[in-house]
């Protein structure tokens, strides 16, 4: 256990942090859900991910993503990795530096319980929810953050066992309603909190992620 570990472990116990850490949690899409999501994740203490996104950290994203202004042109999967390991260096992380696709989806995220939604277009949203609904995987996805404001209107929403929506599922990011750091982060610490709470209630009344 290294020291991140050990102050993790302060407010876990040892026996929940050891369960955290057996869950393999997919991350689709490295932008401002996936990349702030992972950060949260990575600080309640889960261990096991597995990125995909196939973009460069533009300077543009710095209003929102978690990247710094000197990982600019660096591929996101491999920067965020960066920053996710600066917090806990023990961590296992399975890169994939591609376009997430019908096709390659269910061959990355096979050994993972939990998927994060992160995309931006609606179309591989749509398909990563139908590939894997069917799945006992968990499946935390997000619609309409974009803008200024009303931030109570983002809620969380079961829509299934295993499917939650996060979001105002109105407020698309668009040039009238622009993706900001504020409505971005909420949204994507709304999914950290499913996935936390999800699995430690699961520990309290099974004690195995399987």
């Amino acid at each position: 256990m290294n020291k991140a570990e050990q102050g993790l472990a302060a407010y876990l116990g040892e026996d929940r942090l050891k369960y955290l850490q057996s869950i393999t949690i997919g991350i689709a899409g490295a932008g401002g859900l996936g990349s702030n999501c992972a950060m949260h994740l990575v600080r309640s203490g889960f261990k096991r991910f597995v990125l995909i996104d196939f973009d460069r950290v533009e300077t543009s994203n710095l209003n929102r993503q978690h990247y710094t202004l000197d990982q600019v042109g660096e591929f996101k999967v491999i920067a965020l990795s960066k920053n996710m390991f600066a917090v806990n260096p023990g961590l296992d992380i399975t890169q994939h530096i591609e376009t997430a696709t019908a096709e390659n989806m269910p061959k990355n995220f096979c050994k993972c319980e939990v998927i994060v939604e992160a995309f931006d277009a609606a179309r591989i949203k749509r398909s990563l929810v139908e590939t894997f609904l069917p799945t006992n995987k968990l499946i935390v996805a997000a619609s309409g953050i974009g803008g200024t404001g009303n931030a109570d209107t983002i809620l969380t929403r079961k829509v299934r066992d295993n499917f939650f929506m996060v979001g105002d599922m109105e407020t698309e990011c668009s040039m009238e309603n622009p993706p900001f750091s504020p409505k971005v982060a909420i949204s994507a610490a709304k999914q950290a909190d499913i996935i936390l709470s999800h699995y430690l209630d699961k520990f309290e009344k099974e004690g195995t992620a399987k």
